[in-house]
């Protein structure tokens, strides 16, 4: 039986901007202290209607909590991200019921993305990438070389980042969600849960 200490973590979120395009990727792994517990976790949400993009990283319930604060702050905040995110990290760092909450969120609209830690940061990247969790720093190299190398779009960029990350870091597997927005013709396109599975 795991120690009771031991908490369900989530593992690699990956978020690129460019050329009217915002994609989000995460990968599907949970770990519980040294084992996968779950391949296929949904770690990407839309809210507000399918305009905004929400990915965690870190301890599930705790992440699940902070997305759920957020999606109220944002329909408070009638779909102003930057003020959502503001509130939220602000609540998070003061309130205290979470505080204590072990996670961080990626955020995006079709414009900006965002960071946001337990820290009360906001973080906005100004080179178009931004990754977290165990993965993190393996993804958002990948994205920036791919960023500066290639002319691949936003989602192609963090559907292949993450398959590098998939093969180098042991706690990202290659089981993607990919969700994307389109500022260009305002569409939004959404990856099947298994479509980067291999096998």
């Amino acid at each position: 039986m795991p120690h009771p200490a031991l908490r369900p973590h989530a593992t690699t979120i990956l978020a690129v901007k460019r050329g009217g395009q915002v994609a989000l990727a995460g990968d599907g792994q949970v770990t519980l202290g040294d084992v996968v517990v779950k391949h296929g976790a949904r770690k990407i949400r839309r809210l507000h209607d399918g305009q905004v993009l929400a990915g965690f990283a870190g301890a599930v319930a705790d992440a699940l909590t902070l997305i759920e604060r957020f999606e109220t702050q944002l329909d408070t905040w009638r779909g102003n991200l930057r003020k959502a995110a503001v509130e939220t990290a602000k609540d998070w760092r003061t309130d205290r019921a979470t505080r204590h909450l072990e996670a961080e969120l990626i955020v995006a609209d079709n414009e900006t993305l965002l960071l946001l830690s337990g820290d009360g940061d906001v973080l906005e990247p100004d080179d178009g990438a931004i990754a977290i969790g165990a993965g993190g720093t393996f993804a958002y190299a990948a994205a920036k070389a791919l960023l500066e190398y290639t002319e691949l779009d936003a989602r192609a960029i963090v559907e292949a980042a993450m398959r590098i990350t998939a093969r180098i870091c042991i706690y990202t597997n290659d089981t993607l969600l990919i969700e994307a927005l389109d500022t260009a013709s305002e569409e939004t396109q959404e990856g099947e849960p298994g479509s980067g599975t291999t096998g």
